[in-house]
C-alpha cells in the first residue's frame, strides 16, 4: 500500500473535437465514481483542459477529494440572455444545455473557473446558479467579492442580496481568485481550494 486512494474516472463520455480527439475537448465529461465535486472548464486548452483546472482537480483527488471535470460546449464568451429564457448558445456566445445542468446537479459541490473581467464573471456564474441548487466556489483572475455578486442577484454566503432581488438558486460560498488561465495554479491558491471544498457541509453528508 502506498497510502493512496484509488479513483476511477470514467474520462470521456464520448470522443472529443479537432485535434487530439481522444483527449479533452469541448462537450466532454470525465466522471467520477462518486458525484461528489464538479469542476467546469469553460474552453479546452489547445489539446487538453485548461491548466489551472487540470491542475485543481488533481489536488483535490490527492487529497481523497471524487472530482469530475465538464468541459462545456459553449463556454466562450457571455450570455446572451440573462433572463433565462434560452439555455443552449453555440459560437462566441456562453450557453449551456439541459444536459449540461443535470450533469452538475448529481454533485454535491461546484467548482466554477472563470476568467479575468468582472462582468463575464458575474454574468457567467449568475446564468450557471439560475438553474443549479449547489453550493459553488468560484476561482478566477480578477479579485471580486461577495457584494459584487450579491447586487447582481446572487445568492452568496457572506452577502445576501436583497429579498426582491434574489435571480439564483445556488449559492457562492468561497472565491479564490489570482488563477490565470494556461498558468500554473500557485501552491497557495491550490490549498485554498483544498480548504474549502473540505469545510463546505455537503460533502459531509
Amino acid at each position: 500500500m502506498f497510502g493512496r486512494e484509488t479513483q476511477c474516472v470514467d474520462c470521456r463520455e464520448s470522443m472529443g473535437l479537432g485535434r487530439g480527439g481522444g483527449l479533452a475537448q469541448r462537450g466532454t465529461l470525465s466522471e467520477t465514481g462518486r458525484p461528489d465535486v464538479i469542476a467546469i472548464a469553460m474552453t479546452p486548452g489547445r489539446r487538453h483542459i485548461t491548466k489551472p483546472v487540470c491542475e485543481i482537480t488533481y489536488g483535490l483527488r490527492r487529497e481523497g477529494i471524487q472530482v469530475s471535470v465538464l468541459v462545456l460546449n459553449s463556454g466562450a464568451g457571455v450570455p446572451e440572455d440573462l433572463s433565462g429564457k434560452s439555455t443552449m448558445g453555440y459560437g462566441p456566445k456562453f450557453g449551456m444545455s439541459s444536459k449540461e445542468f443535470a450533469q452538475i446537479e448529481r454533485h454535491k459541490l461546484l467548482i466554477l473557473h472563470l476568467g479575468n473581467i468582472d462582468s463575464h464573471v458575474i454574468s457567467k456564474t449568475k446564468f450557471v446558479l439560475q438553474y443549479v441548487d449547489i453550493p459553488t466556489v468560484i476561482a478566477c483572475q480578477n479579485p471580486i467579492d461577495f457584494e459584487q455578486f450579491a447586487e447582481a442577484g446572487i445568492k452568496t454566503r457572506l452577502v445576501k442580496p436583497r429579498t426582491e432581488n434574489i435571480q439564483t438558486k445556488g449559492t457562492v460560498m468561497e472565491i479564490v481568485s489570482g488563477i490565470t488561465r494556461g498558468e500554473t495554479c500557485s501552491r497557495e491558491n491550490l490549498n485554498r481550494i483544498v480548504k474549502y471544498v473540505k469545510t463546505i457541509n455537503p460533502l459531509n453528508n
